[in-house]
């Protein structure tokens, strides 16, 4: 198919005391169900490191060109599927896996120190629950200042607000691996279906433009 959508969505590696990461477990589920025939999807896992960060998410951007970026990671609080809609620059103190944090402790020096998603999390939220999928889904405006929040501000800032963030619980607590999968899948294909709605509606707004002022400048030389 030649004009399939390109997906990228992360995972992270262990650390602390999640020996195993929910968070790549559930990615890994949503690879094997995949996203559709029409989207063309690449996982990849990372570590629990700023300066990997750093440097893959600019190159995951760059090399594959994506319409859509998430990252998936795992919180320890959560007993939902939570979809954040925004990422902080400042405030990353917490060593990672490395026992490093940025000097700044912030994202990118010269960045906003808040970037919301394009994507309405709570229209995102509202459509998934309403379909009864079996696995409850909320939104939050804090990813928490570490690992979450740092990967996702750096996405937003280089996708210009083209990326999501997603938290799961730890495993069976209380879903299991295939019930986050399924979640994710459900989550991203209604993320997919809005970006292709604002995506028709610009393209209805700028033909209107474009016939207006034509119209107009045939008037003003009638």
């Amino acid at each position: 198919m030649a004009n399939k959508k390109k997906v990228i969505v992360t995972g992270f590696g262990p650390f602390g005391e999640h020996a195993v990461n929910s968070s790549w477990v559930a990615v890994q589920e949503l690879e094997r169900l995949g996203l559709g025939e029409a989207v063309d999807l690449y996982v990849r896992e990372m570590p629990v490191e700023y300066q990997a960060v750093e440097h893959l998410v600019p190159s995951l951007w760059k090399e594959h060109q994506p319409q859509l970026v998430v990252h998936v990671g795992v919180s320890g609080l959560a007993t939902t599927v939570t979809l954040e809609q925004c990422g902080h620059n400042k405030g990353y103190e917490r060593l990672d896996n490395c026992n490093y944090c940025p000097h700044s402790h912030c994202c990118i020096e010269s960045g906003p120190d808040c970037i919301k998603s394009v994507l309405d999390m709570d229209k995102v939220c509202k459509r998934v629950n309403d379909s009864d999928i079996g696995v409850a889904v909320s939104v939050s405006k804090d990813a928490g200042r570490y690992l979450c929040d740092y990967i996702y501000y750096t996405s937003l800032y280089l996708g210009h607000g083209r990326s999501a963030f997603i938290h799961v619980p730890p495993l069976k607590k209380p879903y299991s691996s295939q019930d986050l999968g399924r979640a994710l899948q459900a989550v991203i294909q209604e993320m997919l279906s809005l970006l292709e709605m604002d995506r028709t509606e610009e393209e209805v707004y700028k033909c209107n433009e474009h016939c207006n002022h034509k119209h107009q400048h045939q008037h003003d030389y009638q």
